[in-house]
């Protein structure tokens, strides 16, 4: 792990923590934090809850990175888009307590996992990238499709809709919302309901439910990486 992501170990269960200043910023160092902390789990067999900072759970890709320019920005997109790619699949079940603002490749992530809890408060979540002056990424487009209400997917990725807390349990965000303390009593009472699953029908089920998704996801990452590197 690096400073950036933070993880513990309790009873079968590995708590990885996003610290990466105001906005949470999704950086590579981060990633590498992130895909460090997976990788203890899966070792471990942990049942993992992801979190990140009293008030953001991440507002989204480093934009100082982004702005180096697009070979940089697709190399993070890449990176970014990977990540979310472990998460659909991963072994083992992945809990996002959401711990406010969820922007972006914030929101991005919580789309990824297996259950996702948020918090009651004046929260934005959603995909921002058509008001922000971005072209949503083909990976984005898909991850969105897969995990939003259909009636939510337009609103969102084409009109970059942002929601509140409830409105994001609506649209496929979220899957429910407790009040802020109650946030991490929460994620580790299903926690630990998940632990009495049979991990490997676990796993097995949710890479045969995913399939198509997965492999339309590997061609879209590899579409994305030609066309972002292209733009310069």
């Amino acid at each position: 792990m690096t400073d950036l992501v933070e993880y513990t170990l309790n009873d079968g269960i590995a708590t990885v923590v996003i610290n990466n200043g105001k906005a949470n910023a999704l950086s590579h160092e981060v990633f590498e934090g992130l895909n460090a902390a997976l990788d203890q789990a899966e070792q471990d067999k942990a049942v993992v809850i992801l979190s990140g900072q009293p008030g953001v759970f991440s507002a989204g890709y480093d934009l100082k990175e982004m702005q180096k320019g697009p070979d940089e920005a697709a190399a993070l997109v890449t990176v970014g888009s990977k990540l979310t790619r472990r998460l659909a699949a991963f072994p083992l079940p992945v809990i996002a307590a959401c711990s406010g603002h969820a922007i972006a490749k914030g929101a991005f992530i919580l789309l990824s996992v297996d259950h996702r809890i948020g918090i009651e408060g004046p929260f934005k979540l959603g995909l921002n990238e058509v008001a922000i002056g971005m072209t949503m990424h083909h990976a984005g487009i898909e991850i969105a499709r897969h995990r939003l209400a259909p009636a939510h997917f337009y609103r969102s990725v084409v009109n970059a809709e942002i929601y509140s807390p409830e409105g994001a349990v609506e649209a496929g965000f979220l899957d429910e919302v407790v009040a802020q303390d109650k946030l991490i009593e929460r994620a580790t009472e299903l926690a630990s309901h998940f632990k009495t699953l049979n991990m490997r029908a676990h796993r097995e089920t949710k890479v045969k439910a995913k399939a198509d998704y997965l492999s339309l996801l590997d061609r879209c990452i590899v579409k994305d990486a030609e066309n972002l590197g292209l733009q310069g």
